[in-house]
């Protein structure tokens, strides 16, 4: 079994998996097929990455590969694919800031989502939990929200345009509360001035949240998907609690550069359709807190990119969010 440990090590290494060429993917020179994740090594994005190319290479019969590009939030690696040679060779691991939230945090990105990308399929979305320092005295989302109009708090997210800070900036739209929102440059840093006691509160990914809830150092108030969390299900979601229709999550799908031909778009939509569909591989997505996508194909992940463009454009604008 695959374990976070070896996919580490991949990482560390700079490399997917290889695999013997498939002729048809293989063209010219048996070169080999290119994932390229957008964001640096070693994160969640960049592990999932690592696990999916390894399966992906196995039902191609292909060398595949993961290259990081970081920067931008995610913009120049997408940049890259969407001008890459459309000939199925490169793909894109993205999510939703350069997929759908980045055309608005960033004026003059060089790529459109919607016109220079043709999609192969949505993976599945990740949901943030919000999380309070264990001295807050709030034991629910209402308690929160009630504390939070009397005093004021604090909440820190990974960057100016994260999916952390517009989850907090969702919560305070939707809540009419006024937290102050404190960007670190990462989650580390946010998470270890939570902590410390320094903020209040934090939005983070569930594994990320997890051993500090179970450890009593922080305390996890909701998830922020519309669905319960497999990783904590017994901790209701931020929607149950009062804020109906709260949905903040990270949404995670393949794409390759517009003119890519049909059929070397439907050999991958097959090969990552098989490779999602492997209990081995859904046990894995599961186990990272990932909530996989009920239908695997290009329409799929067309409509959620127009979603959530739609849901973050209001409240980017009206939380006049500015990206670093």
């Amino acid at each position: 079994m695959i374990t976070r440990r070896h996919l580490l090590g991949a990482t560390a290494t700079g490399l997917g998996t290889t695999c013997l060429a498939h002729p048809a993917l293989a063209q010219p020179g048996g070169r080999p097929v290119v994932l390229v994740v957008p964001f640096s090594p070693g994160g969640p994005t960049d592990l999932i990455a690592r696990r999916l190319a390894m399966s992906l290479g196995e039902q191609l019969n292909q060398v595949v590969v993961v290259e990081n590009r970081a920067g931008a939030g995610g913009n120049i690696g997408a940049e890259y694919v969407a001008r890459s040679a459309p000939d199925g060779h490169t793909i894109l691991f993205g999510t939703s800031g350069p997929l759908a939230i980045n055309k608005m945090l960033y004026p003059g990105q060089a790529y459109d989502p919607v016109r220079d990308f043709a999609p192969i399929a949505p993976l599945g979305r990740i949901p943030n939990v919000l999380a309070v320092h264990a001295g807050v005295p709030a034991k629910t989302v209402p308690d929160l929200v009630a504390l939070a109009k009397r005093e004021r708090l604090s909440f820190g997210s990974s960057g100016n345009g994260a999916s952390s800070h517009l989850a907090g900036a969702l919560f305070n739209t939707m809540a009419g509360t006024s937290i102050e929102h404190i960007p670190y440059r990462g989650t580390g840093p946010a998470l270890n001035d939570l902590l410390a006691g320094h903020i209040a509160m934090v939005f983070t990914d569930v594994l990320t949240a997890l051993p500090h809830i179970q450890g009593g150092r922080v305390r996890g108030l909701g998830v922020t998907t519309l669905e319960r969390s497999a990783v904590l299900p017994a901790l209701p979601t931020v929607a149950e609690q009062g804020l109906p229709g709260y949905d903040a999550s990270v949404f995670f799908g393949l794409t390759v550069a517009a003119a890519t031909p049909e059929a070397a778009k439907d050999r991958l939509r097959t090969a990552f359709a098989a490779s999602v569909g492997q209990r081995e591989m859904r046990h894995f997505l599961e186990s990272q807190g990932m909530q996989i996508a009920p239908e695997l194909t290009p329409p799929a992940l067309t409509s959620l990119m127009a979603t959530e463009t739609d849901r973050w454009a209001r409240v980017i604008r009206e939380a006049n969010v500015r990206a670093d």
